[in-house]
């Protein structure tokens, strides 16, 4: 639908005229050839205002009319993984021409911002986490800070992994429509493994080739312990990791035979991590630094892990317990974190 030409000045007076004459909107319509909904506007600017005349606007009028803002909510209501590249050109389709960023702000006002979706979680990975949730959260605070947190993530040597959006309204996160499954391991230049308690950093692993087993206890003999050490962690402490390859057979008979003690950890809960909150300041800090290749994206990754402050990493671990209660909210479901 094409936005309809503005009334000249001059045929807005004649509204008035007529209307002051004791005429009603209808009469006004039929006798000038206007729209009711025209007639009804230019009254109501007049007794607003005391003037037809076109006053200062806010900015430039918006090319998106009613029927082109119908479409755009009828899309991403069928559909909520409809990008806004495919938006525009479901507009083009109507006639109506803008800018990507127009569309995401048009569906902003309207309630509809775009979220990166949760992960779709399977009914038995549900049943451990509220299991884990509910066996740990009367935990004392010093079982957490003697806990060391591991895990591994890709760090790209040119910006970010490209992220899957949705569009949704507020606190509709968790709505079936609204997540997806799980991905692991997309794209990525450098694959590093990392480690922290609630005094600090531990130590940070660049890993060379694919993660198996024999890799993984190679990347523990060599920093686990060094890095408890480094950190001060009483002899009561604990190891959490989180990814399948960890509990193999060969893995589970070598921790036990150097005698470290694992935190039985339910599978697809990063939200249950907080190390991916220090991942999060890592990329962040590395991709400010803008490395120009691989060799520098490993140094730039070394430099930015150690310069993480503990205290970052002890408000992360002061406010766990929070993680476990809002699974137990979710009923195990997922999580805002």
């Amino acid at each position: 639908m094409l936005r309809s030409k503005e009334i000249q000045e001059q045929m807005r007076n004649k509204v008035i005229e007529i209307y002051q004459s004791g005429k009603g909107y209808k009469a006004i319509s039929k006798a000038l050839g206007l729209q009711r909904t025209t007639v009804r506007a230019i009254i109501h600017k007049w007794r607003k205002h005391g003037t037809v005349v076109n006053l200062p606007r806010s900015g430039r009028p918006t090319k998106i009319t009613p029927r082109a803002q119908r479409l755009l909510i009828q899309e991403v209501t069928k559909d909520p993984t409809t990008t806004s590249k495919e938006l525009q050109a479901s507009l083009a389709s109507v006639k109506v021409s803008v800018h990507d960023s127009t569309i995401r702000k048009r569906l902003g006002k309207n309630g509809l911002h775009g979220r990166v979706p949760r992960p779709l979680l399977s009914k038995k990975s549900i049943k451990a986490r509220l299991s884990f949730a509910r066996k740990h959260l009367d935990e004392p605070q010093d079982f957490w800070e003697n806990t060391l947190w591991t895990d591994e993530t890709k760090v790209e040597l040119f910006g970010r992994c490209v992220s899957h959006y949705i569009w949704r309204k507020s606190n509709t996160a968790f709505q079936k429509r609204n997540i997806l499954p799980t991905v692991k391991y997309g794209g990525g230049s450098v694959m590093v493994w990392g480690c922290f308690a609630a005094s600090g950093p531990g130590r940070l692993a660049v890993v060379n080739g694919t993660m198996n087993s024999a890799v993984y206890q190679k990347i523990l003999k060599k920093n686990v312990r060094p890095s408890v050490r480094d950190l001060k962690l009483k002899r009561t402490w604990v190891l959490q990791q989180d990814d399948p390859k960890h509990t193999s057979k060969s893995t589970s008979e070598w921790l036990k035979k150097n005698k470290m003690k694992t935190l039985e950890w339910p599978s697809q809960s990063p939200d249950l991590n907080p190390i991916e909150m220090l991942w999060h300041d890592l990329k962040k800090a590395v991709h400010a630094r803008k490395p120009s290749n691989v060799a520098e994206l490993q140094q730039f990754c070394k430099d930015e892990w150690a310069k993480i402050p503990p205290q970052r990493c002890k408000s992360l671990i002061t406010s766990y317990r929070k993680r476990l209660i809002a699974v137990v909210a979710a009923k195990g479901g997922s999580t805002s974190y």
